[in-house]
């Protein structure tokens, strides 16, 4: 059983009434009751009738089994009982009360009852975001700022989250694009002041796979889903109730409510890359402000100047355009980030404090907590036979390999790989089982991942698999059941954590340049989906959605794109590279309960190779007080400085010339972070230089550095005050790494950072990695 977290003591208030006069005697005290929700094993819930929500009296009995006398006063009441959306009931307990409940085995957990307002994944409050004041209100909603998303298009029909609200103004005059009608999409009638844009870009797609691919390539129309989702997460419309079945329900909003949004269809099964080049090609025509791309390359990153997405993005950010772009879906090994060209504003993906919990409850009463976006109806509370699908036909669950007859009414539990999550319940189902429960894979760790399944079905770690795997093997008749819980809002465990598929770093192309830059929320989002496509995407699956909740790096890039039109909005003089400095440098690095960011993958702290800067802060960002920026020419010198022949910088820009630059160096280029190389050279000294500029309200600013070394090397920064002016705006600083001879280090890379602080507000923080040579890595 577990309690999340200790909120009986965090949460609940106990109050003590004393009489206070001179001829009391004792001090009579009184524990103050608060609401609780109590999961329940179901082979130990009680049978309620099946509209047994106000059926206290059964659960009243259970808290008499299960509290001790001396803990019945006050006594509990029961509010409701549940059997269809989860199985318990919601009481009136004390602290104490309800940490007893926690600890009985026949309670999975017991969550406070907190009052919440639910937003779009929950995600804006989770930013910070609020109407009435930070960012939100300071940058009117971005309604001046036009989005761009290149992806699979949109799908706007009976889709509240892009239809405009009656007080938002035309569009903005500078932005030139528009919408196109074809058979299946009436650009005239879905767009508005909200969709302004929308277009699409088939040529590559058609040749590769030829004519017949259907009317839905040729128009902006979202027959897959993804770009649906993308867009309505960076500035969807405010929308009440919006929900996946009964799971995430509350307001959705955008994270830029008042942005104007342009949708560039490059993408169907696959994305051609010239399809997306024409896409950042029209996009930069049309005058989009922000550009949020979800999609990269497949593998291992390419050589900048052999990637058209690179190379688009790198034109956009020359006209000023910030391109906010997902770091890839190839984690938890290092050098697997996507999209790591210096220009990229580049996302990690991490968790928000929103859960959709579904318990495997064993035979022995075991109780693993897995995860399930399952709506269909629940498992019998009596428990099923358990088989393994490596003993019934298939151990990864594919359809059609899985004996029925061994099958039949039973709960499978499959292995990861080879067809998708969702696919493996479907075959469960078609097969004649009663459920699945999926394992994830050892290097996920900790994460499994939520699905939309049609079957009763949870995933679990791997860890947890191993052990339910154990229990197969030595029972003669293993049982199982599944207790689907719904949405679960609380402090544990702690978020944000990094997700384990999220790509991290270093950067394999250019390993002075440091990526990922921030991570954002990217664990079961909830945002606007097709009506041309189920939410599993299964051809078996006929269920059609106005909202999905998914996961990936995908969902986490719209979140900065539309906190970059926000401060885009509220410091329109500010370069794309002062705008990802902002974000960089505000981020946080610290979970709700006080750690270290975690990652999912390992159970321990994670490193800025895997959360990059850190969390993203929209409010610190708007007012960071000091940016490091940049622009083309400087983007053009770290290609120089990479060796690309003159060719190969010339993709990027032709009128480019490498030899007025030499001597440049890439650990020079004025990046918000540092990733240092170190050689085998014992006594290796590098040297970096940045320039900061005074963005604050105090041009008489002063700033003074702290450093935190990483292991094995002293970092010192000259100068170590920065004196800002009206006049001088700008200052330079030189920083060195210096190995440290009789300092041994055990791991391939050391982490620290540099702060920059005044003597008000602003923390200007940027991480420092370093990279070692296995040579110079000492055994453990």
């Amino acid at each position: 059983m577990e309690l999340l977290k200790p909120l009986c003591v965090l949460l609940a208030f106990v109050a003590a009434a004393a009489a206070a006069t001179d001829t009391e005697l004792e001090i009579q005290t009184t524990e103050v009751q608060s609401s609780y929700i109590v999961h329940v094993v179901q082979a130990h819930a009680p049978r309620l009738p099946r509209h047994g929500l106000h059926a206290v009296r059964p659960y009243a009995a259970f808290l008499r089994d299960n509290i001790p006398a001396e803990l019945s006063r006050p006594a509990p009441k029961v509010l409701y009982s549940y059997s269809h959306a989860a199985t318990g009931f919601a009481a009136r307990l004390t602290a104490r009360q309800a940490e007893r409940l926690a600890s009985s085995r026949s309670v999975i957990a017991v969550v406070p009852d907190t009052m919440q307002e639910l937003h779009t994944t929950l995600t804006p409050s989770f930013l910070g975001l609020s109407p009435s004041s930070g960012l939100l209100p300071v940058s009117n909603g971005a309604m001046d700022v036009v989005i761009g998303v290149i992806d699979s298009g949109v799908y706007p029909e009976g889709r509240p989250s892009f239809a405009a609200d009656p007080s938002l103004p035309p569009p903005p005059s500078k932005f030139r694009g528009g919408c196109v009608s074809t058979p299946t999409f009436n650009g005239s009638a879905l767009c508005n002041n909200k969709l302004v844009g929308a277009k699409a870009f088939n040529k590559g797609q058609l040749a590769a796979r030829g004519p017949a691919v259907g009317e839905d390539l040729k128009s902006p129309l979202d027959t897959n889903g993804h770009g649906t989702h993308t867009s309505s997460t960076a500035a969807g419309s405010s929308v009440a109730d919006a929900a996946f079945f009964d799971y995430a329900k509350g307001r959705a909003v955008g994270i830029a409510p008042g942005a104007r949004i342009a949708v560039y269809k490059a993408c169907w099964k696959g994305c051609a890359s010239s399809d997306i080049l024409a896409a950042f090609d029209e996009a930069i025509a049309d005058g989009v402000d922000v550009l949020s791309v979800s999609l990269g390359a497949v593998g291992k990153a390419p050589n900048f100047y052999q990637d058209l997405l690179a190379v688009g993005a790198f034109r956009a950010v020359s006209k000023g355009i910030v391109v906010s772009a997902s770091a890839g879906n190839s984690g938890p090994g290092e050098s697997t980030a996507a999209n790591i060209a210096p220009w990229f504003l580049t996302v990690g993906a991490s968790t928000i404090n929103r859960q959709f919990p579904a318990d495997v409850v064993l035979g022995n009463n075991e109780t693993f907590t897995g995860t399930s976006l399952y709506a269909g109806e629940p498992l019998s509370a009596t428990k099923v036979p358990l088989v393994y699908g490596g003993d019934v036909g298939s151990k990864v669950c594919e359809q059609g390999k899985l004996n029925a007859t061994l099958v039949a009414g039973k709960i499978v539990l499959c292995e990861s790989g080879v067809n998708a999550r969702a696919a493996k319940g479907l075959a469960v189902k078609l097969a004649g089982g009663a459920g699945a429960i999926l394992a994830s894979t050892e290097a996920f760790g900790l994460q499994a991942l939520a699905s939309p399944h049609i079957h009763p079905t949870t995933a679990v770690s791997f860890a947890f698999a191993e052990k339910i795997k154990k229990y197969i093997s030595t029972q003669k008749s293993p049982t199982a059941t599944i207790v689907f819980r719904g949405t679960v809002i609380g402090s544990t465990p702690p978020a944000p954590r990094m997700a384990s598929f999220s790509s991290r770093g270093p950067n394999i192309r250019a390993p002075g340049i440091f990526k990922p830059d921030v991570t954002a929320p990217g664990v079961d989002i909830l945002a606007a989906w097709t009506g041309a496509n189920s939410p599993t995407e299964l051809d078996g699956d006929t269920r059609r959605v106005k909202y999905n909740i998914i996961s990936g790096t995908s969902m986490s890039c719209p979140h900065v794109s539309g906190v970059a039109a926000l401060i885009r909005q509220a410091r329109p003089e500010w370069s794309p590279a002062a705008v990802k400095s902002a974000l960089m440098t505000t981020a946080y690095n610290v979970d709700n309960a006080g750690g270290i960011i975690g990652d999912m993958s390992t159970g321990s702290a994670s490193t800025p190779f895997a959360r990059g800067a850190g969390h993203v802060d929209p409010n610190r960002a708007v007012d960071p007080g000091l940016v490091y920026d940049a622009g083309k020419e400087d983007y053009i010198t770290v290609l120089c400085a990479l060796g690309y022949t003159a060719k190969q910088v010339a993709v990027f820009d032709p009128a480019a010339n490498c030899s007025t630059r030499g001597g440049s160096s890439v650990g020079d280029h004025n990046y918000p972070a540092f990733s240092v190389v170190l050689t085998s050279n014992k006594l290796a000294v590098v040297k970096q230089h940045r320039v900061v500029r005074n963005v604050g309200t105090n041009v008489k600013a002063t700033y003074r550095a702290k450093v935190s070394s990483p292991a094995g090397v002293r970092v010192t920064v000259r100068p170590g005050k920065l004196q800002f002016s009206a006049k001088q705006k700008t200052q330079e600083y030189e920083i060195t790494f210096t190995q440290r001879i009789f300092e041994s280090v055990t791991e391939k890379h050391t982490f620290g950072s540099i702060v920059w602080s005044d003597d008000e507000k602003h923390t200007v923080t940027s991480p420092i990695a370093i990279t070692w040579p296995s040579s110079q890595i000492a055994e453990m």
